[in-house]
């Protein structure tokens, strides 16, 4: 028998287990256990029948076992069985056992053979066991029958490897003797995650089914394929005394006889059978548990630190605890709104922008895009200033621009503006919204509460976008009331006063505007044009043109180091050119009013552009340089505009002054509406949140509390795991772990050294196992793994110690 100190240690798991029951698989809290894996028709189930000594696992053809059966065989004074999910009820006749767990089966997989990875748990008390706990798994097969599955093979060998694959299953491999133990898919499977054999025993059944002259010496001495814990031989009853009903005393006694008198097994036959096998189990699954309990221990502990925190969230059931509960919970919800909008989030986004991120884009680069979208076409423009004069001079002519007309373009340009601006707070409403509803993710446990909370933000937020755009309208209204012309950005007549003016040729415009519009410093504009009338080559010659309020240059590229020619503005007019439909260039020509010639012995300056408007932008900068087209043009509305050089001088002094003035209005729009928008809408709602959501949430908390049947069921669920974890905590602290190890092992295998060598574990009277060869070293397996590890490379060990299996136990 084993150490009566170590065997104490199974009955605390079995507490442990019933503590555990409803949670262990859904915690990766895995118990120690012996696994039992094996082929169909192995004689798996015989060998459970034969250690619990009654006849309960349901048989037949084909796949029998279909779900995980964990059998905890408990020695006691009765003899009965309990399943977990019918708790209270014990049944003594062995025969309901197996048809509940036939039932049970069925309940959950059907009748077509399907099998399920959810087990049943089954407690034998019995006088004539010592304490276990075994996993009975689905037997392997290789072909599927009838309604089964095509890939049943993977699925029953996925669900073996979840059982197998951790470090403290211990795995009970059954293979017949009347077949190759080298194609027993027991063994490969147990290789597979046990390359060493450390912790897989070995199974030998239908020992008297062998031919006569053969036998299995050879396995059961451990020296064909050997296992660190061994193999035990057993001898079940036949096909024959199932259906006879024999009894299994009586069928243990004739598997004594068995061995005893057997040729090849009499040696060894005290090492043999199923009560040996019992003592066997019981003792290396003592020494498994004490190995395993304190990292069990630790594991429980680290789960119970992580329940914590949100099982004292979940004690909702005075009205206290609920009040408490809606505080923290708005709160938490403001504070969440603030982080997002600060950028002090505790977990940073990496992947894309998102709260104040957000708003800062839209602030910094959507508003000015909006703003430059609302510039007006220049011909109309120009067009419109052209009107405004020419309606305000009335049949006077005009030698000065009015400022009447300045006024007019630039009221009409401001009141353009509220569209913009509009869509400016539309944009920022949306993205506060969008940044509220990420906090709103917090509540989802509570559907009125979240419902009631959205309600009363989005309301706010909405209130403060009217009141947002009232205050920009009125913005606006303001800037439309008074036209600041001294404003130390505006270009003004004040600042050129000092500026001398004796090259001013600008007719009926006074000199300080003339000297402000036409110096000759300004640039208009650059690039490259075509003169496609001057050169040998086909198509022209391409140079780089630079205009001026003064002249028309170009250059021999865009170094502007070697000047071509400086050609004056002075009486230079612009012609369209048309060319023919296959031409992929756009022409325009500059000549002299005068007829002179304007380069060298040419009388016109044939230019070409790449594309239409590029045309139009070049024709633009020669109007405003004041060099305007020789025709009669007519407008939309049908009225015939003749060029008028005095005119053109005073609509290009207006547009300039138009330009300088709606830069001051659009850099002042672009200073002042994101701190319109951040006082009016962001921080009013984060300042409601913050202080008069909860007071107007607090009248309703009653109804407000009530959480979602799926919130319910998880905090249920968390509490009972929460319970579950302190319940086997307090088991395992009623238990003290100094147990003394039991005494050496009188195996033919394990001689301890006359030097009395410590081992790797520790544990004197043992020498050191051989470091494994490199290609033994591996993980542990995946459940997946092993359509890939059985025949083929094994992969690595983790590196570290490993536990040294207990030796086995000599049975006097």
């Amino acid at each position: 028998m084993s150490n009566p100190g170590m065997e104490a240690l199974i009955p605390l798991v079995n507490s442990l287990q019933d503590a555990l029951s409803d949670v262990c698989y859904n915690y990766e809290l895995h118990l120690p256990q012996i696994v039992v894996v094996g082929a169909q028709s192995s004689g798996k189930s015989s060998v459970l029948e034969n250690l619990v000594g009654r006849d309960f696992l349901p048989r037949g053809t084909g796949i029998v076992t279909r779900r995980p059966l964990i059998l905890r065989l408990l020695h006691a004074d009765t003899v009965y069985g309990e399943f977990h999910h019918c708790k209270g009820n014990k049944f003594t006749d062995f025969n309901k056992i197996r048809e509940e767990i036939k039932a049970e089966t069925e309940r959950l997989t059907g009748r077509n053979k399907d099998i399920s990875s959810v087990p049943i748990n089954l407690l034998i008390y019995s006088p004539h066991v010592v304490n276990l706990t075994l996993v009975d798994l689905p037997g392997i097969t290789k072909v599927s029958v009838g309604d089964q599955p095509a890939d049943i093979e993977y699925q029953i060998r996925k669900l073996i490897m979840q059982y197998i694959c951790h470090e403290n299953c211990l795995i009970l491999a059954v293979t017949p003797a009347n077949t190759d133990l080298t194609n027993s898919d027991a063994l490969k499977l147990a290789k597979d995650v046990d390359p060493q054999g450390l912790r897989t025993i070995g199974v030998i059944t239908k020992l008297d089914l062998m031919d006569k002259g053969t036998d299995a010496k050879e396995i059961l001495e451990n020296r064909f394929l050997p296992l660190r814990l061994g193999y035990i031989g057993v001898v079940n009853r036949s096909q024959k005394d199932i259906d006879g009903q024999k009894d299994i005393r009586a069928a243990l006694q004739a598997e004594n006889n068995f061995f005893l008198s057997h040729p090849a097994y009499k040696h060894m036959a005290h090492r043999m059978g199923t009560p040996y096998l019992q003592k066997i189990l019981n003792q290396h699954l003592s020494n498994h548990i004490r190995d395993t309990l304190p990292g069990f221990r630790r594991d429980l502990e680290s789960q119970l630190r992580a329940l914590n925190k949100e099982a004292e969230e979940f004690r909702l059931d005075d009205p206290t605890s609920r009040n408490k509960t809606l505080t923290l919970l708005i709160h938490h919800f403001a504070d969440e709104l603030k982080k997002l909008i600060d950028g002090t989030c505790d977990n940073v986004d990496t992947v894309c922008l998102s709260g104040g991120a957000r708003l800062n884009q839209i602030f910094h680069l959507r508003l000015p895009n909006e703003l430059t979208k609302v510039q007006p076409d220049e011909i109309k423009l120009r067009r419109e200033i052209s009107y405004a004069i020419r309606n305000i001079h009335g049949v006077r002519t005009g030698l000065f621009p009015p400022d009447m007309a300045f006024e007019a373009i630039v009221k009409k340009q401001i009141s353009w503006l509220k569209e913009p601006c509009n869509k400016f707070i539309d944009m920022v409403n949306e993205e506060l919204i969008t940044t509220v509803n990420q906090c709103f993710d917090k509540l989802t446990c509570f559907p009125k509460l979240r419902e009631e909370t959205e309600k009363l933000v989005t309301t706010k937020i909405y209130e403060q976008e009217r009141k947002c755009k009232d205050l920009v309208l009125q913005l606006i209204e303001i800037q439309l009331a008074y036209i600041n012309t001294n404003h130390e950005d505006f270009v003004g007549f004040s600042k050129t006063q000092h500026v001398n003016t004796q090259n001013n040729k600008i007719c009926g415009v006074s000199e300080n505007q003339g000297v402000a519009l036409r110096s000759s410093l300004i640039v208009i504009r650059k690039g490259w044009l075509t003169m496609s009338n001057i050169g040998l080559m086909k198509g022209g010659k391409e140079y780089w043109f630079i205009l001026t309020a003064e002249s028309l240059s170009w250059f021999k590229d865009e170094e502007e180091k070697e000047k071509q020619y400086m050609l004056p503005l002075d009486n230079l007019k612009l012609k369209d050119i048309v060319k023919g439909f296959k031409s992929s260039r756009f022409y325009f020509s500059i000549y002299n009013t005068e007829l002179r010639n304007v380069y060298k012995d040419q009388k016109w300056l044939e230019l070409a552009c790449c594309s239409q408007e590029e045309l139009d932008s070049w024709k633009v900068s020669l109007f405003r340089a004041g060099v305007f087209p020789d025709k009669v043009e007519v407008d939309g509305l049908g009225n015939e505009e003749f060029t008028d050089p005095l005119l053109e001088r005073q609509v290009e002094t207006i547009r300039h002054l138009v330009d300088s003035y709606m830069s001051i209005i659009h850099k002042t729009f672009r200073d002042q509406m994101p701190k319109t928008v951040m006082h009016v809408m962001v921080n009013s709602v984060k300042e409601f949140i913050r202080s008069e959501l909860l007071s107007q949430l607090y009248p309703l908390r009653e109804t407000l509390m009530d959480e979602s049947p799926d919130q319910q069921q998880h905090r249920v669920e968390v509490l009972r795991k929460h319970r579950a974890l302190k319940e086997a905590l307090a088991v395992i602290e009623q238990v003290s772990l100094s147990i003394p190890l039991p005494p050496p092992v009188d195996s033919p295998r394990i001689q301890p050294s006359s030097s009395q060598e410590t081992s790797k574990n520790g544990r004197p009277g043992h020498p050191p196992l051989p470091s494994p060869p490199e290609h033994h070293k591996r993980h542990n397996a995946s459940p997946d793994s092993f359509m890939h590890s059985s025949t083929q490379h094994i992969r690595p060990r983790p590196s570290g110690p490993r536990r040294q299996a207990p030796p086995i136990p000599s049975v006097k």
